[in-house]
């Protein structure tokens, strides 16, 4: 496995912090210096947090957000998209902006109101990026690629992708080669099952798309989960944290069904019919009491069919045969994390993470405190 692969699955997706979520963090001085105020929703008037026309540098986190010269989101206004923005002047904002607001995920923006591509996405080595994997849930073997691909046969990965992480922009992925069949784009984030779209094992060939390209809103896949992007930027300094607590967090029971095989009666007009009936019933009322809230179906007809073959045993004849039978039972998810919550000091500040696998007793970080590979 690439380290690229490592990055994904080792420290994916999902930051409780602020720069995971979608939000905007703006800082008095250039360059990321000074006082900051961090939002999450919209702001009518920094009047009111004590920040209005000071800010020169700021970090758009998530999803898209408008800034604008006066409250209530009158005046010039400009949208950042997700990256960091080191000079407000360069778009001519420097100590002027009065208010924020989050632009709708489906927006369509004409070009001339976006604001200079910020550095992350544009100088700064993250790379659009889009991870394939072999199973739902980002897990079995998986492929990256930061170009289009127009045949997956050429990488051995030809219908079987079941789960995507897309980094850094847009892409669209096609049923067929050479980007034929039915096509969807993807915006950054996880999927964790393609079934949703109809794709699960027929995705056949990937391509970026440009970042000015309008894409009418029924191209578009479900909007996917959050992804933080945790990979190194071009010439960014790294640090070691010191891990403080991890805390492994498992999810609701999972269903594990599997085939054995079992010696049942031959001679069928000699199966005591009635008792069979019977046992189902009282097996099905066993079950329901067993079962709880969502596992209150799953309960009932797995005790339905103990009971039935209690009942029928009553009247079993002499002469058998072997047949495959299957068995299922509820296995609680906490013998797997679903992944695990990492708490983190870092110049004497706590930071807190999700990671997909355990940590060790340090996590590298940058000079802000954020999580890289």
């Amino acid at each position: 496995m690439n380290a690229k692969l490592k990055t994904v699955l080792a420290v994916a997706a999902v930051a409780i912090s602020a720069q995971a979520a979608a939000g905007v963090t703006f800082y008095e001085r250039e360059g990321f210096q000074g006082r900051s105020f961090t939002t999450e929703q919209q702001v009518g008037n920094f009047d009111r947090i004590g920040f209005n026309d000071r800010a020169s540098s700021a970090v758009v986190t998530g999803d898209r957000w408008e800034v604008c010269e006066d409250a209530r989101f009158s005046g010039r206004c400009a949208v950042l998209r997700p990256g960091q923005y080191p000079s407000l002047a360069a778009m001519g904002l420097n100590d002027r902006i009065s208010s924020v607001r989050d632009v709708s995920r489906n927006t369509q923006i004409d070009n001339n109101r976006y604001a200079p591509a910020p550095v992350a996405d544009r100088d700064n080595g993250a790379a659009a990026q889009v991870v394939f994997y072999e199973r739902e849930g980002f897990h079995g073997r998986s492929f990256t690629t930061e170009q289009q691909i127009s045949n997956f046969q050429r990488v051995g990965f030809n219908d079987r992708a079941s789960s995507v992480v897309v980094f850094g922009d847009r892409w669209e992925v096609c049923e067929d080669a050479r980007f034929g069949g039915r096509c969807v784009v993807l915006r950054p984030g996880r999927y964790p099952s393609l079934a949703a779209m109809g794709l699960n094992d027929r995705i056949s060939s990937v391509r970026d798309v440009s970042r000015n390209a309008q894409i009418d809103n029924n191209r578009y896949a479900p909007a996917p989960a959050a992804v933080y992007d945790n990979r190194r930027r071009n010439d960014e300094r790294l640090y070691e944290a010191n891990v403080t607590s991890v805390h492994a967090v498992a999810g609701t029971p999972e269903q594990r069904c599997w085939v054995e095989q079992e010696q049942v009666p031959q001679d069928r007009s000699k199966l005591n019919v009635p008792g069979a009936i019977v046992g189902a019933v009282i097996g099905g009322v066993l079950g329901h009491q067993v079962g709880n809230g969502r596992g209150n179906d799953i309960a009932t007809v797995g005790g339905a069919v103990v009971g039935g073959a209690v009942g029928a045993n009553v009247g079993r004849g002499q002469q058998t045969e072997t047949r495959d039978v299957q068995r299922c039972e509820n296995v609680s998810s906490q013998f797997r994390p679903d992944y695990w919550d990492v708490t983190y000091n870092f110049r004497g500040e706590q930071h807190r993470m999700q990671m997909t696998a355990a940590p060790g007793p340090t996590v590298i970080v940058n000079e802000r405190g954020e999580p890289r590979s």
